[in-house]
């Protein structure tokens, strides 16, 4: 396999390939590691940070107030959480891993876009407002990611518009829905802009 390259690893798992040929056949298992030890941190953090966005999309007036509402012990949003536990295995019964992650990469880089356009935003219209939490590498850096995510945004409409479009089409999808409980909840989100 060294003499033919990585680029023929099988299904393109090159960090395997890599692995293998660096520590023989235990490169799979170390990598079989990684892999296991990186999905249960990401699936932790997106199940918590998940279930407070819920949350606080409640206490905004943009979701049903059950879900607003904490454990009176833990302090946890116990109803977001179940929320969130349906949606997810309504997802897992809909297809496969690869193809949930490639509907929702798009998705994901273009808010993360946003989250980034949104601090030159803030330190244009909001100069003097405190800020606890510094910015690392400003403004060389939040540009520098925001040009390349939204190249990998173009590569992906590009080369993977089956499931680019349909993940922007759910995200588009929500903007509707975001009128909706905006208009449901009466004038409480605009007075928490007006701020």
């Amino acid at each position: 396999m060294l003499s033919r390259g990585i680029q023929y690893a099988a299904e393109d798992r090159v960090g395997t390939a890599t692995l293998e040929q660096i520590f023989g056949s235990g490169g799979a298992f170390l990598m079989a590691g990684a892999i296991l030890v990186s999905t249960f941190g990401c699936a932790n953090g997106m199940t918590m940070a998940g279930a407070r966005v819920y949350y606080t999309m409640s206490q905004d007036g943009l979701f049903f107030k059950a879900v607003g509402k904490l454990h009176p012990k833990h302090k946890t949003p116990v109803a977001g959480l179940i929320v969130q536990a349906v949606w997810t295995a309504a997802l897992c019964i809909s297809g496969s891993y690869g193809q949930l992650l490639e509907y929702i990469i798009f998705a994901v880089l273009l808010f993360y876009i946003l989250t980034l356009v949104g601090l030159f935003v803030l330190r244009v219209k909001k100069p003097d407002e405190p800020r606890p939490y510094k910015a690392f590498g400003y403004p060389v850096l939040p540009a520098l990611y925001i040009a390349m995510a939204g190249w990998i945004c173009i590569v992906l409409l590009r080369y993977k518009p089956q499931y680019t479009w349909p993940g922007l089409i759910i995200v588009l999808l929500g903007i509707p829905v975001y009128l909706f409980w905006s208009r449901r909840s009466g004038g409480q989100i605009q007075s928490e802009i007006n701020r």
